[in-house]
């Protein structure tokens, strides 16, 4: 009598459960755009939902730990005049967002720590470029201030944040709508998807197509019959794919494997209510001490709501087979080395002792002076100690200090302000 094989892999138990009630984010009103992007991002500090809103476009912007119901006076992240389409946060800074609209806009933002009192209305940057609306973004894993985006006008544009300015323009490898984008681990590759039904590989910096029209499928995997569209998830530490169908209430977890077949089905996760969209954590963000390997948020109609996926041990020590070193939020390159040519895989981080997040540096965008690059039309005067290199380095520093100060005094006034506006609020209810 034969007897049946079972495959190892420590990824054979992995189970996803919803958070707790109180862990969830309610009374939001999550975007009803007919688009398919997933309408949430998610960071370790930050969750990002795109909402309705009037007159424009909008998103929410809420720290991980305000959990439950969120007041409807919450302010926004609102400057497009047009629905927001796609938002990501930067990988290399946690307070830096972007978003993309229906006006062919889009827009880099800085979120503080501490909540606002009003609305965020100014951007760092808007960048602007596309001809038709803007649906998809992507930050280079690996290169900082490198940031892609994807319009209606079958165009890539890659940008230079920092500067504002188009590194990269790929306007002539897609004859029709594009439906997804998505960068290889080191940044050197992008993998596209389009209306006309191909797949390709593109090398953005030679601007050629690399390989596309695949022959044949190395696995088939029959889903099911829905046509909803299908948002993956993949996390190349466990080399699991998560498929996640919009609109549908289930996610279908896979292990991919270098030996036949290739692709081995794990498990599905269901629940009653579809999901109208879904953020994944990055695994900087997973608590480590419970086993958790992937986090998802899922979007319903009026609520965000954390997605578990653990995998069983009995042991509290940590899982070095669970979580090998991952990418941290340092980048490997700076915009101009990638673009001159230069790779490198991401700056790896270890888990060993749960994640603790750097200082980021702010964002600040430089715009060139064309005076920058013209010759000095008088002679140049010899350096005076004054003028000495430790000299500029310490007015360098004092001038950072007053800014630090200042911004520091700014912070302050925001939330004494808002503390007098609580206390009017309750002497007006009072005297109602």
């Amino acid at each position: 009598m034969s007897r049946r094989v079972v495959r190892q892999s420590k990824f054979r138990h992995v189970f996803g459960q919803a958070a707790k009630a109180d862990q969830a984010y309610e009374d939001i009103r999550v975007s009803k755009v007919t688009w398919d992007s997933s309408f949430c991002a998610v960071n370790p500090k930050f969750l990002a939902i795109i909402v309705e809103a009037g007159g424009g476009g909008a998103f929410i912007v809420l720290p991980l730990a305000k959990t439950g119901r969120v007041d409807k006076n919450y302010p926004l992240v609102t400057g497009h005049t047009a629905p927001v389409l796609d938002i990501d946060w930067c990988p290399h800074n946690d307070n830096v967002i972007a978003s993309a609209s229906d006006d062919t806009a889009i827009m880099v933002w800085q979120i503080p720590d501490y909540t606002p009192m009003r609305n965020i209305t100014e951007p760092i940057i808007t960048l602007e470029g596309h001809s038709k609306r803007v649906g998809i973004l992507s930050w280079h894993p690996t290169a900082r201030n490198v940031l892609l985006s994807a319009g209606g006008d079958n165009m890539i544009i890659i940008w230079n944040v920092g500067t504002g300015e188009v590194l990269l323009s790929l306007d002539d490898m897609h004859p029709d709508v594009i439906h997804s984008v998505c960068w290889n681990r080191n940044g050197s590759l992008l993998a596209t998807t389009c209306k006309d039904k191909t797949l390709r590989i593109i090398d953005p910096r030679k601007g050629q197509v690399v390989a596309n029209n695949f022959e044949e499928p190395v696995a088939l995997q029959e889903m099911d019959t829905s046509n909803g569209v299908l948002l993956p998830f993949y996390d190349p530490d466990s080399s699991i794919v998560y498929l996640c169908g919009k609109g549908d209430s289930s996610i279908r977890y896979f292990e991919i494997t270098d030996e036949p077949p290739f692709v081995h089905y794990l498990n599905t996760f269901s629940s009653k209510e579809p999901q109208r969209g879904m953020g994944f954590m990055p695994k900087r963000g997973l608590d480590v001490s419970k086993c958790e390997i992937a986090r998802f948020y899922k979007l319903h109609e009026r609520k965000c709501e954390p997605i578990i996926m653990t995998v069983p041990r009995k042991s509290d020590l940590f899982q070095d087979d669970l979580y090998p070193d991952t990418p941290g939020p340092e980048p490997a390159l700076e915009a101009d080395e990638w673009l001159s040519g230069q790779d490198a895989d991401p700056v790896l981080i270890s888990l060993r002792d749960g994640y603790v997040p750097p200082k980021h540096r702010e964002l600040r965008v430089t715009k060139r002076n064309i005076l920058d690059v013209r010759p000095p039309s008088v002679p140049r005067r010899s350096q005076s100690a004054s003028d000495t290199p430790l000299s500029q380095q310490h007015t360098l520093e004092t001038l950072l200090e007053e800014i630090k100060a200042l911004r520091e005094r700014v912070q302050a006034q925001e939330q004494r302000i808002t503390a007098l506006e609580n206390m009017l609020c309750e002497l007006v209810d009072g005297t109602d």
